[in-house]
């Protein structure tokens, strides 16, 4: 069953915005860290992922493929794992990365793969805020954001 959202405006982000927020995300993991590797939620957490793994200069570098979102109708489905992951220990040390937390429907089927990884996100909204562990930025429900790689 989707879920249609009704977006009372959206919000975008260019790419001088995106790297400023990642590297606030950087700072805020840089005090909980270090970490092992880092899994990027595809394909909105490959870019933000890639930016970290630079930053934190984390060089192991996976991905879990997850599709949720039809972007052209801002509207979120069910999400389908597409690739998974074998999480030793639970993902214990590891950091988990993704854009944006917004129904946390996509990072529950994550925390159930890798109950013990860390979860950060650079955007997160409250419905999906509580299943992210370190954010950089909050944003109001009904916001819909553009990020500059969806340009």
């Amino acid at each position: 069953m989707s879920q249609d959202y009704t977006h009372s405006r959206t919000h975008t982000i260019d790419w001088p915005a995106l790297h400023r927020d990642v590297a606030l995300l950087a700072q805020n993991l840089a005090a909980v860290g270090p970490f092992q590797r880092i899994v990027a939620i595809a394909r909105g957490g490959l870019v933000p992922a890639a930016l970290l793994s630079r930053i934190l200069d984390l060089h192991l570098v996976d991905t879990v493929c997850i599709s949720s979102y039809d972007d052209k109708l801002q509207r979120e489905g069910e999400p389908v794992i597409l690739k998974g992951i074998d999480g030793e220990n639970g993902g214990a040390g590891w950091l988990v990365v993704d854009d944006l937390a917004d129904s946390g429907n996509t990072l529950a089927l994550v925390r159930r793969m890798l109950p013990k990884a860390h979860v950060a996100t650079v955007y997160a909204k409250p419905k999906g805020a509580p299943l992210v562990d370190t954010v950089a930025v909050t944003v109001e429900q009904s916001v819909w954001l553009v990020f500059p790689w969806d340009l």
